[in-house]
């Protein structure tokens, strides 16, 4: 089907923008707050946000932690935000973070991990890995509950958390219950991908992009490991529940939606949604793609079922 209206109109508002792979990081990091955020909507209001930071491999980690209103203890979700692993942060997901907090009636523990090129893999992975130990460990310290735990993210965020799932399997835990994957990126740069093929340019994420984020990243040789391209590991047997959603005109669709499948043929329950006419980052702008709301929404039916609201 065509590209959605509402993604179209702001594709049209954005044309003669700087392709994003000829930015330097700390321009395109400011890029991503100035456009990104204010296309989020109106931020939700939740009965509590705090800032704090937790021990990691290398130093403390920032992270932001929203509670809804209620009694509790609360289910936890920790969320990694997407952004190649280069750009991003806790302000640029904030209205996903809000959002389901309110509809999901969970804690959401949002993690800033390390960005590169200063900070090359494995320090993204070694951080979201570390947090999700910290929340099991610490959960009740903030009305969470350790024994109903997710993990979930958008793009590089995505891909993270399938990742923390592998790790949490391979590594004695801790116990994961659900995880989300939004246009996730589960596998090292592949051209030959009919999605790479047929929307390498013109949707907001490029091919070119997917490069830049890649080289940035780490080497050739590291994007082959399973905990970098989660598509690549030996066997997903184990691994939580989960809901993979992609978008039509996206580069990251097929990769999305194989990983899905192999999930689900190793017995692993998998809700795997495309969403026609979209576009990659449509939900994180569900201030402007009415698809985008409905994504969210999704994502917070399939975290209701997974704590058994």
């Amino acid at each position: 089907m065509p590209l959605d209206p509402q993604a179209q109109a702001l594709l049209t508002a954005a044309a003669g923008a700087p392709p994003l792979n000829t930015l330097s990081p700390a321009a395109a990091r400011q890029f991503m707050r100035e456009s990104l955020i204010p296309l989020g909507g109106e931020p939700e209001p939740v009965h509590m946000v705090e800032d704090r930071e937790v021990s990691g491999p290398q130093g403390t980690i920032p992270v932001r932690i929203y509670t809804p209103e209620g009694q509790g203890p609360f289910p936890v979700l920790i969320f990694f935000h997407g952004g190649g692993w280069v750009i991003g942060d806790l302000d640029t997901h904030d209205a996903i973070c809000r959002s389901l907090t309110r509809s999901a009636g969970c804690v959401t523990v949002s993690v800033d991990y390390r960005l590169a090129p200063e900070h090359k893999y494995p320090a993204a992975r070694d951080d979201c890995y570390a947090a999700t130990k910290w929340v099991a460990e610490n959960a009740r310290s903030f009305n969470g509950d350790p024994e109903r735990l997710a993990v979930g993210g958008d793009s590089a965020g995505g891909g993270l958390a399938a990742v923390v799932t592998l790790m949490a399997r391979d590594q004695g835990g801790p116990h994961l219950a659900y995880q989300f994957l939004i246009y996730p990126v589960t596998d090292y740069y592949k051209p030959g991908t009919p999605s790479y093929q047929e929307n390498a340019e013109g949707y907001f994420l490029t091919r070119d992009d997917m490069i830049w984020f890649w080289d940035h990243y780490m080497s050739s040789e590291e994007a082959r490991h399973p905990y970098a391209s989660p598509l690549r590991a030996e066997s997903l047997h184990s691994l939580p529940p989960a809901m993979v959603i992609t978008a039509e005109f996206d580069p990251l669709r097929d990769e999305g939606e194989q990983y899905a499948t192999r999930l689900r043929e190793t017995g692993i329950s998998v809700v795997s949604i495309r969403y026609p006419g979209q576009m990659h980052l449509f939900m994180n702008m569900a201030g402007a793609i009415d698809q985008g709301k409905r994504a969210l929404a999704d994502v917070s039916t399939g975290l209701r079922f997974a704590f058994r609201f």
